[in-house]
């Protein structure tokens, strides 16, 4: 190992350290929250920093196994983000349950490092190595909340899943790396490239193929792969549904396009139709089930399975030759990362008083009774809705027109891809603007207690309220960012 190696990983390095620190801290000095958000935030600041600097120029470490390119810098700084708003938001939540910010705090940093890990691999065995620091720390903390029978019940299912999802992706990999000799990224690329050119796609290298994309569908929770994701989410706590629904969700994207945009870029066009297809029962079936939820959590939990079809419609897009499809993806990740979190904190400061359920009920009446909560409810469901001049509005514009234009390219099943899209926005519409309803336009049945949120609450919603709108008006910096992401890797 070179000086330049451990520089280059430097932002991976300093966030393991961080998480480490966090629990150090914990150890010498128990119960100081205060101490723990300190080292836990100060710690995500030096590792955006780190990124930043590392950012500047593109290189590699460990022989080419791990890599910095614009990439790989975008998808950090967005998981620093993520999980900076996931800690401030979860202490309001935590401490009225009894349950301890250090622990959280130090495994949602490891969760993070993996996915660091993740964004920077240019070697299959890394790729999958932070996969797993990604994911399993995502099972602890569905099960965070040891006494709730509901949060041991997601966690189970939650890891069954992602156990399954992980051995189907892992043996796809092995077909991958049995058949073209090499674990490189490039590697892969270049063997595949060779083999199609003496002919056509191998039966081995499809098998391969099929377990992979059955693996990454897993994990990003596309359809029919879905299954348990909405009782994990439902019964996790609420600081935590909001980061699932967010970062083990690009985190698995990530893979996405390290895998299949890198490694298996030359076969993009035999996973075309899959991925249309895959983004069609998404979208589709996640708005269609959303409708008939009346707990806000799951609808949510639902929502979030829709807003995978639409970034997988930015990923059809790219395979049918358009890299806007590739930048609207990244910019869909950054958009619905901010507005989801957002509206996630909001139901968990109202479940601040331990027993409020968020069943829609619980919002009856909300702008009356904390009209500044019920006002920022609203504009992150005005954002995931898609109206503009929100985040989200721009989010979907962007991945559909890559579609329209892949149509106008003379890929036609992209054509009716995006028509899809358009439709199943529509029809999100209802079950989001029923919340806002429900706030507005209801009586609560009972009389609810007006809680006192803690600043750090308040200033999370504030950093997600000024970006969802930031992002909608002001889209050109954000979109000269990813621009330079994807043409680094497509």
């Amino acid at each position: 190992m070179s000086w330049g190696d451990l520089v280059t990983i430097g932002p991976f390095a300093a966030a393991v350290l961080v998480a480490v620190a966090v629990l150090v801290v914990d150890v010498v000095r128990p119960g100081r929250r205060g101490l723990v958000l300190g080292t836990s935030l100060g710690g995500l600041v030096i590792v955006a920093a780190l990124t930043v600097a590392t950012g500047a120029t593109s290189a590699d470490a460990f022989d080419g196994a791990y890599t910095v390119d614009p990439l790989t810098t975008f998808l950090d700084l967005l998981f620093v983000a993520i999980v900076g708003l996931t800690i401030v938001y979860a202490p309001d939540y935590l401490e009225p349950r009894g349950l301890p910010l250090a622990e959280f705090a130090m495994v949602l940093l490891f969760a993070m490092s993996g996915a660091m890990l993740v964004a920077a691999s240019s070697d299959l065995l890394v790729l999958f190595l932070g996969l797993e620091l990604m994911v399993l720390p995502g099972y602890l903390l569905a099960g965070y909340h040891k006494s709730d029978g509901y949060s041991t019940e997601g966690a189970i299912k939650y890891f069954l899943l992602g156990s399954f999802s992980s051995a189907i992706f892992l043996f796809g990999l092995a077909f991958a790396w049995g058949l073209t000799g090499t674990t490189r990224v490039a590697g892969v690329a270049d063997a595949i490239t060779l083999s199609l050119s003496g002919g056509g796609l191998s039966a081995g290298l499809a098998l391969g193929l099929a377990f992979m994309t059955t693996g990454v569908a897993f994990k990003i929770a596309a359809v029919p792969f879905h299954y348990w994701t909405p009782d994990a989410y439902q019964g996790s706590p609420t600081p935590v549904t909001g980061y699932l629904s967010v970062g083990p969700k690009i985190g698995a994207f990530a893979v996405i396009l390290r895998l299949f945009v890198e490694a298996l870029g030359p076969l993009r066009a035999d996973w075309l139709g899959v991925m249309v297809v895959l983004a069609v029962l998404t979208m589709t079936l996640g708005n269609l089930v959303a409708l008939t939820q009346t707990n806000v959590k799951r609808m949510l939990a639902y929502s979030s399975i829709a807003h995978t079809g639409y970034m997988l419609v930015g990923l059809a897009a790219y395979a049918g030759g358009r890299i806007e499809g590739l930048e609207g993806l990244l910019y869909y990740g950054a958009a619905y990362a901010f507005m989801n979190l957002g509206a996630f904190a909001v139901i968990g400061a109202l479940q601040k008083r331990a027993g409020v359920t968020s069943g829609l009920d619980t919002f009856a009446g909300l702008g009356r009774r904390e009209p500044l909560l019920a006002i920022l409810m609203t504009l992150f469901l005005l954002s995931l809705t898609g109206i503009p001049p929100t985040a989200g509005f721009f989010a979907k514009a962007y991945v559909i027109l890559a579609a329209v234009q892949a149509a106008q390219d003379g890929v036609t099943a992209l054509g009716v891809l995006a028509v899809v899209a358009v439709l199943n926005a529509a029809a999100a519409a209802f079950y989001y603007l029923r919340v806002v309803v429900y706030m507005f336009m209801r009586e609560p049945r009972t009389e609810a207690q007006v809680l006192t949120h803690g600043r750090l609450m308040w200033g999370g919603l504030a950093v997600a309220t000024v970006l969802t709108v930031v992002l909608g008006l002001i889209p050109g910096p954000l979109l000269d960012i990813v621009g330079d992401a994807a043409r680094a890797i497509g």
